[in-house]
């Protein structure tokens, strides 16, 4: 019996080139602002139209200011960056979500809210964290600009197949613990590199009893641990979160496509290139002490001590330890920390919003963290203010920003100061990622939280 990923990939083949790669149909193509402008260009130098430019959808957010948004960008690559996509969208007759509209966010955010990511398809876009939108039980990966070039031109990639990669999480998640969790244990244990090649299937129960949201926090970072995607077999709480958006199908075409997805799962008997087990028990709140999402511990355990590292590794351990200001065997729960990121492609969703204001709840932020709160979308900002949320964590003393990528990579006004400590919710923790010098924690929206009202790195689990 094959594998989902099988069934997925088999069904979009259109043909397979003899000694090279398969020739591969795309659903759906997401552009934003950064990857793009070269595939536009080759187009135009070309002479091409887009083969089917009702399957495209582009927006701007990585360059998108989060304040000020009916202001015109100061920064003047930005400007051109965002101002050249209307044109190119214009020019081409694509769909196209505009900077401070109620439709616009971060094109991974976006995506499934509005139902243009279902289970089945097969989803690209110019950008790494692609993989998010295998949530939704869809073959989703990012994609090179020359790569965006051919999807706009032909509606299909050339791919090599992955191998295919089981990860089954045991039993539930204990207090505290979230799918951010349990994807920077998962890298942990894995490195990032331990699923080059691969795309991973999580299943399990701890991932069944997985939100929407936490499936797409967990599928977000498989790239982080060198997978090409990873995804969730669709299932009734899958079903349940499409019903009824945007783009979701209608009337007896949605019970058609309910019907499909129901058979969208690994057979009993399939057989997969890796499979490996974890206990949900062995997850605890995490954190990440060095310079990729890999170096990472529980909240109360101590940073390595040389001698547990690997001797290859041993010199980017210690300059990771030296970038950071941090020893080897030292404890991390308790460290000054100056400012927090909530949002991202990775938490910048209403249930992050919810966590976070769970734990400030009655609660102020500490005087001496300056604190980011940023939506994934408009979308997202609606329902935070709809819920009441705003009034929360206005009363505690923070801040809502207006949607976009904000300080998860230093592209747009967000930056984190040299030398300070962020803890963020964001997908990376590389050198310079949030800001020249900038030293960067990745941990979950409950751990961001307590941070932000202890001014320190705390144990969530002490507030719940």
């Amino acid at each position: 019996m094959n594998t989902l990923f099988d069934k997925i990939w088999d069904k979009h083949v259109v043909q397979v080139v003899e000694d090279g790669p398969t020739q591969l149909y795309i659903d759906r193509l997401y552009a934003h602002e950064v990857t793009s402008p070269q595939a536009f260009a080759g187009m135009r130098e070309r002479g091409l139209r887009c083969f089917r430019p009702k399957q495209i959808f582009c927006m701007p957010d990585h360059n998108t200011p989060t304040h000020d948004q009916d202001k015109p960008i100061d920064d003047p690559i930005s400007k051109k960056q965002v101002d050249l996509l209307e044109k190119n969208c214009e020019d081409f007759g694509l769909t196209h979500y505009a900077m401070n509209t109620p439709n616009n966010g971060i094109i991974h955010v976006v995506g499934p809210e509005k139902g243009l990511s279902l289970p089945g398809m097969t989803i690209v876009c110019g950008d790494s964290h692609t993989s998010t939108h295998g949530a939704m039980g869809a073959i989703a990966f990012g994609i090179g600009t020359t790569e965006v070039e051919m999807v706009m031109a032909s509606q299909c990639i050339l791919q090599q197949k992955p191998k295919s990669m089981r990860i089954n999480i045991h039993g539930s998640l204990g207090k505290g613990v979230t799918a951010k969790d349990v994807a920077l244990y998962l890298i942990s244990q894995l490195t990032t590199s331990g699923a080059t090649g691969y795309f991973v299937e999580y299943s399990g129960q701890a991932v069944k009893e997985m939100s929407m949201e936490g499936r797409l926090t967990l599928c977000n970072l498989s790239i982080e641990m060198g997978a090409r995607g990873g995804f969730v077999a669709p299932d009734e709480t899958t079903i349940a979160y499409i019903k009824g958006k945007e783009y979701a199908p209608k009337g007896e075409e949605w019970d058609r496509a309910v019907a499909y997805w129901q058979t969208l799962k690994s057979g009993v008997d399939a057989v997969f290139d890796k499979e490996l087990n974890y206990d949900a028990a062995d997850i605890e709140p995490r954190i990440t002490y060095g310079t990729n999402p890999g170096m990472g511990i529980g909240i109360r355990e101590l940073i390595p001590i040389l001698d547990e590292i690997p001797e290859a590794g041993k010199a980017s351990f210690m300059k990771s330890m030296e970038y950071m200001g941090f020893s080897p065997g030292e404890k991390v729960l308790g460290h000054p920390i100056d400012y927090v990121f909530l949002g991202a492609c990775t938490n910048g969703r209403i249930e992050d919003f919810r966590a976070f204001a769970s734990i400030v709840r009655g609660r102020k932020k500490h005087n001496d963290v300056v604190a980011w709160l940023v939506p994934g979308s408009w979308a997202v900002d609606r329902q935070i203010r709809e819920e009441g949320l705003d009034k929360v964590l206005v009363g505690a003393g923070f801040e809502i920003r207006q949607p976009g990528c904000s300080a998860c990579l230093a592209m747009n006004d967000d930056k984190v100061p040299a030398g300070k400590y962020c803890v963020s919710t964001s997908n990376r923790n590389f050198e310079g990622r949030q800001g020249p010098g900038s030293r960067t924690i990745l941990a979950s929206p409950l751990v961001a939280a307590a941070a932000a009202i202890t001014g320190k790195i705390t144990d969530p689990r002490d507030f719940l």
